[in-house]
């Protein structure tokens, strides 16, 4: 997976629009996309999406956070309508965690389908509280898939007039990006970067996406289809990369007792050939 798109859970026509682009999973969002008002409808639209055929895209739902009171109404909703995931916002860490993976357990039982089926990804540093929980995701939940960052509910969780200058993110976010990334390393799941709430300026997109990558990202999470040829790019390894995983795989194939070898006069140890799988992995090799 290397980029989720959100879409309005009140939107069929952004929906199909984004069935046509080549995002790796699609966010069904009922929580900031859609207006207060608009919350109700939007459940019964978002499950016409979810009942729709299914193409080679996962679609995920974001539901409303623990503390809105919408999020067993919300689950109750799409969960019959098997969606792939559920997104949960303001997660503040494994707590939160095991809590939706009981409420998921409930749903698919209830519904007959297979318990554990759905996967859970958390949005996890919106709140200033949730950082201090970003060490805790270890072991929370097998349906754990990942975490996300995200810096403008963090904005007004901490008062800040802006969270970025110039498009760089100011010293509290990068803070909130590099723990997330931390975190879901520590916890062995898929670290998500944030989205590039610049629609237009492509480039910086583009610097976001291969910066994410280069730090260790496995993923980035987009608003706009426009970024999302973008974002997969960035992520997808290059030839001159595969074919160094490959040399790199193949040295310790031919030598499975080595714990070091030499590949053009560099030395190349285990964590490179956990890196090098972790490329192949990506392009399916």
């Amino acid at each position: 997976m290397r980029s989720l798109l959100f879409v309005p859970g009140d939107s069929a026509r952004k929906f199909a629009r984004a069935r046509e682009g080549a995002a790796d999973a699609l966010i069904l969002d009922l929580e900031d996309s859609v207006a207060a008002a608009q919350k109700d409808a939007a459940r019964g639209i978002t499950c016409e999406m979810l009942s729709a055929e299914r193409g080679a895209q996962a679609l995920y739902v974001r539901v409303n956070a623990f503390d809105s009171g919408r999020t067993l109404g919300d689950l109750a909703a799409v969960m019959p309508h098997r969606p792939d995931g559920i997104v949960l916002p303001k997660c503040s860490g494994a707590a939160d965690v095991a809590r939706l993976a009981q409420y998921l357990d409930a749903f698919e039982a209830a519904a007959g389908h297979e318990v554990g089926a759905a996967r859970i990804i958390g949005v996890a540093t919106e709140t200033a509280q949730s950082i201090f929980g970003l060490g805790s995701y270890q072991g929370s939940s097998p349906r754990l898939l990942g975490i996300m960052w995200g810096g403008e509910d963090l904005a007004a969780s901490l008062g800040s007039t802006e969270n970025n200058v110039e498009g760089v993110f100011t010293g509290p976010f990068v803070l909130a990006r590099n723990l997330c990334l931390m975190g879901a390393a520590a916890a062995g799941i898929l670290a998500i970067d944030t989205v590039s709430t610049r629609i237009k300026d492509l480039e910086l997109v583009e610097a976001e996406a291969r910066a994410a990558r280069r730090d260790g990202f496995g993923a980035k999470a987009v608003i706009h289809p426009s970024h999302v040829d973008i974002v997969n790019r960035a992520f997808t390894p290059t030839e001159a990369e595969a074919a160094w995983a490959e040399r790199v795989v193949a040295a310790f194939q031919e030598d499975p007792q080595a714990g070091v070898v030499t590949i053009d006069g560099k030395m190349i140890d285990k964590p490179h050939e956990r890196a090098a799988q972790k490329i192949l992995a990506a392009l399916g090799r």
